[in-house]
């Protein structure tokens, strides 16, 4: 993609948010972004990316933090994305169900779950996932191909499966030991990347190494939020 070609879809796709940082960077031809959504600096988008909304729903997306190819973002209430993560593609992160246990209704025709959703700083969301209503991923957290996240996950953790659940600690326990001494040569040998944003990535990484869990933090702040507000209904995920 040429210059011209990129500060084109900047600037055509930088018109359908109602927020968008300096130096987004849309590299696809098609991205439908339909209601209130708000990205930071420096986003990332890849082609064929849906970001909707229903009613008062919001997308909060952080600064430098990237979606890859086919995701899809939908909200009835809030989902907030922190700065440095990415989402890789086929991905599916919905904050909205359908209510199915305790009726025999048709599902179309029952009201909708809405429930917020928090993804912290750094994060690692790998391919093919589902993320569903009210989950809060800590910083610094990742989440293994094809798993289906139902529960909050902690900082520093690595979930994984259907449903997800912890396989271990990115610097604590006998798996994150194994891997240093796996690969103790190759990190001496290539080294960390050196960066602008070490100052931030060391807080986050100070805080998430003792436990607390900022996203959830946040959700919970967001529930309170919409505590007074009417259930969620009308405009479904599939109209």
């Amino acid at each position: 993609m040429n210059v011209l070609q990129r500060r084109y879809r900047a600037w055509k796709h930088g018109r359908k948010f109602v927020r968008a940082g300096k130096g987004c960077r849309f590299q696809g031809r098609f991205l439908e972004v339909d209601g209130h959504v708000e990205v930071g600096g420096r986003v990332k988008i890849r082609d064929h990316v849906i970001l909707r909304t229903h009613g008062m729903g919001r997308i909060l997306i952080g600064d430098r933090t990237g979606l890859s190819y086919f995701c899809m973002i939908e909200a009835t209430r809030c989902i907030r994305i922190g700065c440095f993560t990415g989402i890789a593609e086929f991905t599916v992160i919905r904050d909205t169900n359908h209510l199915v246990f305790g009726t025999a209704e048709h599902w179309r025709l029952t009201p909708h779950i809405a429930d917020p959703i928090v993804i912290g700083d750094a994060c690692m969301i790998t391919s093919r996932c589902y993320i569903g209503p009210g989950v809060a991923i800590g910083d610094g957290a990742v989440v293994a191909p094809g798993s289906v996240v139902t529960k909050d996950i902690p900082p520093f953790e690595v979930w994984g499966g259907n449903p997800a659940r912890k396989i271990g600690h990115r610097t604590q326990g006998p798996m994150a030991e194994a891997m240093r001494r796996r690969y103790a040569e190759l990190i001496e040998a290539a080294g960390v990347q050196a960066t602008e944003h070490r100052a931030a990535l060391e807080a986050m990484e100070a805080v998430a190494e003792q436990g607390i869990n900022r996203a959830a933090q946040e959700r919970d702040r967001l529930r309170a939020e919409f505590a007074a507000s009417p259930a969620a209904g009308g405009g479904g995920l599939d109209d």
